[in-house]
């Protein structure tokens, strides 16, 4: 109960920072022209308060057999009534020493505010400028949209757990190191060229993204 309390504070903190910001800050969504979205085959008149609630982040558990962080996205996927609005979350799990490589959201800033635990932060401008910072619970991090950045937990023995906000209801996820070595399959000459290094090394990056 005393979590789910926690992560309920957490999330009014962040979603309420993203809503002093929509005065001034157009969303990257589009407006809709209705109260809020419908499903296709449905008509607003047949909805209930269903539709407005999900239960996504309950009970939720961190994988502890990765070396990556546990994310559990809540966009519009997953709780439709989110389309157009502008907004969506996730949770994020750091078991000790657990990482959330660097990445970008295409179509949304992401504000996090971590409730329990130590995480490291950090952020690459356009510049290619490092901005890095240690959070504790309470604190807030601001990423823009589209700019990498990262988190991890330092820590080898005590997890951390932070509450996301986004200002799309559908940001989007681009991870590096699946995406130049996994997934994409850009060709190993290219790879090659761009890092200057040799065959052999991204060969061990390609493997080591299956």
């Amino acid at each position: 109960m005393a979590l789910h309390k926690m992560l309920l504070c957490a999330l009014f903190a962040v979603f309420l920072a993203f809503g002093s910001l929509s005065s001034t800050v157009q969303a990257s969504d589009p407006e809709l022209t209705s109260d809020f979205f419908v499903p296709e085959g449905k008509v607003a008149a047949d909805l209930d308060g269903a539709f407005f609630t999900n239960t996504t982040l309950e009970n939720v558990q961190p994988n502890l057999n990765s070396a990556f962080a546990t994310v559990t996205p809540v966009n519009q996927n997953a709780f439709p009534a989110l389309t157009g609005l502008g907004i969506s979350s996730a949770l994020i799990q750091f078991p000790p020493g657990t990482v959330n490589p660097p990445h970008t959201h295409p179509r949304g800033t992401e504000l996090l505010y971590v409730i329990e635990g130590t995480l490291s932060v950090g952020l690459v401008d356009t510049t290619q400028k490092l901005f890095t910072q240690t959070l504790l619970p309470g604190d807030l991090f601001v990423f823009p949209k589209g700019l990498v950045h990262f988190q991890i937990n330092l820590d080898q023995w005590t997890s951390v757990k932070a509450v996301v906000g986004f200002s799309s209801s559908n940001p989007g996820l681009i991870s590096l190191p699946s995406t130049l070595f996994g997934k994409s399959m850009i060709s190993s000459e290219v790879l090659q060229k761009s890092f200057s290094v040799t065959a052999d090394v991204i060969n061990k990056l390609k493997a080591a993204q299956v």
